[in-house]
Formats: structure tokens, sequence, C-alpha cells
């Protein structure tokens, strides 16, 4: 792989501009194997490199692919209206690099979150013809029986939708909770199926994406991580991390 200069290494890791990137390192505040580099003209070859920036470790990577566990109350946007936005749940070496939400979750609505500043990942995610298999863990406003499952497998009818809506499956938890799995990407889908079935869902949470599950990840709400090759793999995707 070809060499490039210290400072646009750390420029297309989201350090900042190349100036400020040339003024962090001419200020010692950049190592690389350990040792303090003060010329930003100094090559290396970026994949894989480990560098520190004020002591803080970090590795090169080439575009990023992120998984967040997503708290309530955070809107998947970089303009947000109403509520923070889940960027400032991430370091701001993100922000610089464009990391974008992959679709969008409702600011309520909690669980996984997938985030990259890779396009061709974003849209192959994102696509409604990828039909990518969703799980969504609902807590009712009324207690259901076997009878809620049945219309969710069997279609119900929502609002400007030329025919009924059916879940790929559904299984009752208990009489509050049921686990729904979707592979389309409706507005607010999960919510208004259940109105249409005659119940109501008090919260929301995305507990899977394709064979990407929550709860493998060990992340409280409001953690991150960088998704390696095998949940990559899980996510069906092609991009290495």
């Amino acid at each position: 792989m070809k060499k490039l200069s210290l400072d646009r290494i750390l420029q297309s890791q989201g350090f900042g501009t190349r100036k400020g990137c040339r003024g962090l390192i001419e200020d010692g505040d950049v190592a690389v194997g350990g040792e303090t580099v003060t010329r930003w003209q100094t090559e290396f070859v970026p994949e894989g490199l480990a560098f520190t920036v004020f002591d803080e470790p970090w590795i090169y990577r080439k575009q990023v692919y992120l998984v967040l566990n997503k708290p309530p109350n955070y809107e998947c946007s970089r303009k947000p209206s109403h509520h923070p936005g889940v960027h400032t749940l991430l370091p701001e070496q993100f922000t610089w690099r464009d990391v974008q939400p992959v679709g969008r979750l409702d600011h309520d609505t909690t669980g996984l979150l997938l985030l990259s500043d890779d396009g061709d990942f974003i849209h192959a995610q994102s696509h409604p013809k990828r039909h990518q298999p969703k799980v969504y863990r609902a807590t009712l406003g009324q207690p259901a029986d076997d009878g809620l499952v049945r219309q969710l497998l069997d279609g119900v009818k929502l609002i400007d939708e030329p025919a009924p809506i059916a879940a790929l499956a559904a299984t009752l938890i208990d009489p509050l909770t049921i686990e729904i799995e979707l592979d389309q990407g409706k507005y607010h889908q999960v919510k208004r199926m259940l109105a249409a079935a005659g119940n109501h869902c008090a919260a929301l949470a995305r507990v899977r994406i394709g064979g990407l599950a929550l709860a493998d990840l060990d992340l409280a709400e409001g953690e991150w991580r960088y998704l390696d090759a095998a949940q990559l793999a899980a996510l069906n995707a092609d991009p290495a991390p």
C-alpha cells in the first residue's frame, strides 16, 4: 500500500483539517509505535497503523463500521430538532469522518443501530430490496395472547398500504412483551402494526439485524464498538473492517 504523510493519515481518520493535524504533530501530541513524531511530512504505510493522539490509542481504518446500543431520546440525525443526536455518543473524530446511521430509529426506540462512513455499505444495508430481516422487541400497552401473534403473522391492514402487511415471525415472550421479525422498513411499522391489531406499543427496541444480535454484543445503552469481520459477515456484508 502506498505510503502517506502523517498529516494526511490523521486527516483521513477524522482529526481535523490538514493544518490542524500538522499542528498536533508539530506540538508533539502524536506518536507512532510509541515514538513521538514531530515532522508531519514523515510517511507511513497507513494500513493497520497503530498510533496515539494525546496518548489515546487509535488504529488506521480506511472506513469504519460501528454498532451502537442506542438509548432512548436520541435522534438519528446530524441536525436533531428536539433531542441530542446519536453522534454525541461517539468520538468527535467520527463526525469529521462523516459517519452516518444506517437507516433510522425513532427517538424513543432503543437498540441496535449501525453507523459507517462507507456509502456503499450504508446503501446496501438500507436499500428496501435487500429485505434484511430485523427483530424488534415491543412492550405492549395492554396484555395480549396468541391471538395477537396470529394477526401479525396473517397480516394487518395499514393506512396507505394497498395490501395487508405480515410479520416474518412473532413470539409472545410474556403477556406484555412481543418480538416481531420484519424484512421491510416502513414508517413506524411495528407501532402501526400493533395499533392495527388492536394493541399499543409502549416501548420498542431493535434487538437483531440479520445475524447480529444485541444480546451477543455486551453493549450497555449508549455504548458502541467497531464491527469485526465475523459481525460484518453476520450482516451479509462484504466490506472488511
